[in-house]
């Protein structure tokens, strides 16, 4: 693949009056054009604040500003009034300031003196008022087209999400009553409305069932098996009361979630709430996290969702749960090569499964190589690691290797209020050793790819294990994999987009692609940055909430683009991931472009495979 060659530019959007210390003349013209502005009061807003320093002065003119902005909008606020008129100016003078954060910064600005008196005047065109608005309701649109395709890939922890975010945001809104969107058919949906009846009907359509229960010590684990439209989902996010309280939230993958109870508890009969507000994962967005902050989390009763089955139905649950578990499984099995003899490779796993209900991880040594066991240890160590339900272990061959899909694991953390669902890989080399593991990809992610007829089966094959690989690496802190599957010459992007490029033999960004704002990094900054994120954080985990990915006419490049979700125990956020990645050698997939956004550029949309050239 040839060279990847970029130029970088960085734009700034701030517009600064006074770009040296002023001359009097100078300063004369500012007080002059102040008094103008403040002289056509029906043209303007503005705000002005004086201060030691520059910081100082420039945060109290913005507070003067969004204030006289404040005034002007408030009586189209009615989402918030309606909801509780006795706290209604308390509540909108704490979501008004939302924007100062957000979106004020980029109001023209006219500096006056030097430190320590300097002053600031602030100022913006009534008639850009609706403009400070558009980005946001632009974020809230956003979420609900990411909840109306999580909803049709069944990740309904997704859905659910964005679809509650988006409602958020719509609250913070002037304009909130009237805001409109419309669906697949033309027709066209009042917002305000539209979107609880989403996440009620959504709620109405979950159903739970009980699996297996086995005893834990002085608790009991007690699988749920959570289907909606009676199909399993991708995900599903939920709390349960233990009887004193209400648990950690604990994740449901491809139908399977699990409840740990007091041995003494009733297992038949389980109160279990849906999660739809995500306010710890709200940080993953400032805007959102503040408008979060600002408001009371709206209640659904339609969340709560209660188990309760007698000893008679929960076997037959049990057998319902297990064909349907084979039934989703066999979806992809004429894809994979499943081997029949596999009693060693059965045997195997087996042990490691032993070895993990009772914590002698060493009685699994035998099993590994050496590079598989340093895997494994970082897997027992990464959170309090429980097998939980029966797993359906199959083995499909893999050039040399066997492949065993999968052992189900739940992983909690002390500092985090999250729990984890994986399902763990194991690829045994040709010595009939384990030589890597990794967190498997949802049935609906793997369908997406084996359902590409069009690819060779063992570009298919590569680009799972390379997905799968690349999750599992974040999470389990594997540095030098990441740093060998970046090219020497990667291309690494956070921020927007990139600038065109003209140079010869150049990969180029299409001529009508706009420049936005971003950052680059070298691959070495890259790693290093990484490494400082892997010794700063207990936990990391990846979670791809939708993904596509198409194929160049250009040898085996292929463009992946991810809306990804970031965990961390100290960080969060959510964005575009984009990865060009080469897979000529399937021993070796090499990295050549990783992206990153924030969210969709109004202009553009996302980078991907169509922004470059070849």
């Amino acid at each position: 693949m040839r060279k990847l060659i970029l130029s970088i530019a960085l734009t700034f959007s701030m517009l600064q009056i006074m770009a040296q210390q002023p001359t009097k003349t100078q300063e004369k013209q500012a007080q002059e054009r102040i008094l103008q502005i403040k002289q056509h009061g029906e043209q303007y807003l503005w705000g002005e604040a004086i201060g030691k320093n520059l910081n100082t002065a420039d945060r109290d003119a913005l507070a003067d500003l969004i204030g006289q902005i404040s005034t002007s909008v408030e009586s189209n606020f009615t989402l918030i009034k309606n909801e509780n008129p006795d706290d209604y100016a308390e509540t909108f003078q704490s979501v008004i300031k939302t924007y100062s954060k957000a979106t004020l910064n980029n109001t023209e600005r006219i500096i006056i003196g030097k430190e320590p008196k300097i002053t600031v005047f602030r100022f913006i065109k009534r008639t850009e008022i609706n403009k400070i608005f558009a980005a946001r309701e632009n974020k809230i649109k956003g979420f609900v087209e990411s909840a109306v395709r999580a909803e049709q890939k069944l990740q309904i922890a997704d859905a659910l999400r964005y679809f509650y975010w988006a409602q958020t945001l719509l609250r913070s809104h002037p304009n909130g009553a009237m805001l409109t969107i419309n669906d697949d058919t033309g027709e066209q949906h009042i917002l305000a409305t539209w979107i609880p009846e989403q996440i009620n009907n959504i709620f109405s359509r979950i159903r739970v069932k009980r699996g297996e229960v086995k005893p834990d010590g002085e608790f009991q684990q007690v699988e749920l098996y959570f289907t909606y439209n009676n199909t399993p989902v991708a995900n599903f996010d939920f709390t349960y009361w233990d009887g004193q309280d209400w648990s950690n939230i604990t994740s449901a993958k491809d139908g399977r979630g699990v409840a740990e109870l007091p041995a003494i508890a009733n297992s038949n009969k389980i109160d279990i709430k849906g999660e739809y507000a995500f306010t710890g994962e709200a940080t993953i967005d400032a805007e959102l996290k503040d408008v979060t902050e600002s408001l009371d989390i709206v209640p659904y009763k339609s969340s709560y969702l209660q188990l309760s089955v007698s000893a008679k139905e929960a076997k037959q649950n049990q057998k319902d749960i297990q064909r349907t578990q084979t039934e989703t499984a066999a979806k992809t099995e004429s894809f994979f090569n499943y081997v029949k003899n596999d009693t060693d490779y059965k045997n195997a796993v087996t042990d490691v499964e032993k070895a993990i209900a009772k914590r002698n991880y060493n009685d699994a040594r035998p099993h590994f190589d050496d590079e598989g066991w340093e895997m494994f240890s970082k897997l027992v160590s990464y959170g309090h690691a429980k097998i939980y339900g029966t797993p359906n272990y199959r083995f499909a061959q893999t050039g040399d290797g066997i492949i065993c899909r999968s052992m189900p694991l739940i992983f909690s953390f002390p500092n985090s209020k999250r729990t984890f669902v994986e399902d763990v890989v194991f690829e045994f080399n040709a010595d009939g050793l384990i030589h890597s593991l990794s967190f498997g990809l949802s049935q609906t992610a793997l369908q997406d790819i084996t359902n590409k007829q069009q690819w060779s089966e063992s570009s298919r094959l590569t680009l799972i294990r390379f997905l799968e690989n690349y999750k599992t690496a974040y999470a389990l802190k594997r540095l030098d994999y990441i740093n060998s599957i970046f090219a020497n010459d990667a291309l690494i992007i956070v921020g927007h987009v990139l600038e065109k490029q003209t140079a010869k033999d150049a990969v180029n960004i299409e001529p009508d692609k706009q420049i936005v704002r971003y950052t680059r990094q070298t691959k070495e900054q890259y790693i290093k940055n990484l490494g400082i994120c892997f010794r700063s954080n207990e936990f990391i985990n990846l979670r791809f909430a939708d993904n596509e990915i198409r194929k160049s006419g250009s040898g085996e490049i292929y463009g992946i683009q991810i809306k990804q979700d970031y965990f961390s125990t100290n960080y969060g956020d959510t964005g575009y991931l984009f990865l060009m990645v080469d897979l000529n050698d399937k021993d070796k997939p090499i990295i050549h472009v990783r992206a990153w956004q924030p969210e969709k550029d109004p202009e553009f949309g996302l980078i991907d495979l169509s922004s470059f050239t070849f």
